[in-house]
């Protein structure tokens, strides 16, 4: 089976560095274990707080992860950094606690998904709004709204889609790591992008919406214009 995480790149004297930290780790040397902790827990809680959206799961999660490689390590065969070994690890003690969640009910991902009218265009014109929030949002803001979308999205699409989009999973290894088919993936990988936008169309759009009754002549000068493009 293929690594359950992206391919990094090795270099000779990385790959000799990590070698050396775990033969050290395997020896029981305490600075050995402060020195992967130090390396990989920012990383390893940044992949499980894309999971599971609260920072005490995170860490909990995190604490599990090590705990599980720390048990683990004398069967390590090394083919791998200690980082890509972590970060599988970490992606597995996350999907353990959503699995635990599944025991209560999903929410329903179908008012997610984009509206259309009777004649099959969508509901909004996309275009339009797009370009109208792009003279609201910066990049720093856009990124926060892409969080918070992809928080609102259920657990068994949101999960999907960080591993395919964020993590770098391809179809097959997500299917293996959530124990789906391969057709589910797709399924729920289309379902779960086609609600991100709509959830983004929204929160943009609701953005444009304030900052224009703020100051609506700029905004509103700038639609007529595009309307005026359009017509």
């Amino acid at each position: 089976m293929r690594p359950l995480a992206p391919k990094v790149p090795l270099d000779p004297e990385a790959r000799e560095q990590d070698r050396s930290l775990l033969e050290a780790l395997r020896r029981g040397e305490d600075q050995a274990f402060r020195a992967l902790v130090d390396a990989n827990t920012g990383p390893m809680l940044a992949v499980a707080r894309r999971f599971l959206r609260n920072e005490d799961d995170a860490r909990d999660a995190v604490q599990d992860a090590y705990l599980s490689a720390f048990r683990a390590i004398d069967r390590f065969s090394g083919d791998a950094l200690l980082s890509t070994w972590l970060h599988r690890i970490t992606v597995n003690a996350c999907l353990m606690r959503l699995r635990t969640r599944r025991r209560r009910p999903e929410t329903s991902i179908e008012e997610l998904l984009p509206g259309f009218l009777e004649d099959g265009r969508l509901a909004a014109n996309e275009t339009v709004r797009r370009d109208r929030a792009d003279r609201v949002l910066e990049a720093r803001q856009l990124r926060a709204v892409v969080t918070q979308a992809i928080d609102q999205l259920p657990d068994i699409y949101r999960t999907v889609l960080i591993l395919r989009d964020i993590e770098g999973f391809d179809t097959e290894q997500t299917a293996g790591v959530l124990e789906l088919s391969i057709p589910a993936v797709k399924t729920r990988l289309h379902r779960a992008r086609q609600a991100l936008k709509e959830l983004l169309d929204r929160q943009l759009s609701d953005r444009l919406d304030t900052a224009n009754r703020r100051d609506p002549s700029p905004l509103a000068d700038s639609g007529e214009e595009l309307d005026h493009e359009l017509s």
